[in-house]
């Protein structure tokens, strides 16, 4: 890995799963594109939280799912990354984070991994954009 600390970027699941669902149209165009300038600057980071959710959307619950085989392939890649592994400490930072800033707990559980990984930004849909969340801006890729 070869990016800058100040250059580290989380992406959250929902990017994750555009990236490698053929069905949504220019939403998979970018986030594709996205994945890819993250792979080429070594700037990409996930949680093992990203990598759950990532598998259970891709293989149920989008319109062409994946086989489970491909997505265990994809996730081996992404395991490639910088990956958030939170314990017990995390778990209470982010009710934290929950608490202060009234949003789910899963949703302070994101951005307490990007924290942790020292990431300034997090690739999101779900959280509100240009948000700032501490040190952590939520960017939408799609708008």
């Amino acid at each position: 890995m070869s990016g800058k600390n100040g250059d580290r970027q989380f992406v959250d699941t929902n990017v994750l799963v555009y990236a490698h669902d053929t069905s949504a149209g220019e939403k998979h165009a970018r986030a594709k594109a996205l994945v890819a300038e993250l792979w080429q600057s070594g700037n990409g980071c996930l949680s093992v939280q990203v990598l759950q959710e990532f598998y259970v959307t891709v293989t149920q619950k989008v319109r062409k799912p994946l086989p489970p085989e491909t997505a265990s392939r994809i996730i081996g890649y992404l395991s490639h990354w910088r990956v958030h592994t939170p314990d017990a400490g995390d778990v209470l930072e982010a009710i934290r984070i929950h608490r202060r800033y009234a949003i789910s707990f899963w949703d302070a559980m994101i951005i307490r991994s990007a924290e942790a990984l020292d990431c300034r930004v997090i690739w999101s849909e779900d959280l509100n954009p240009g948000q700032y969340y501490g040190e952590v801006k939520v960017v939408n890729p799609f708008s």
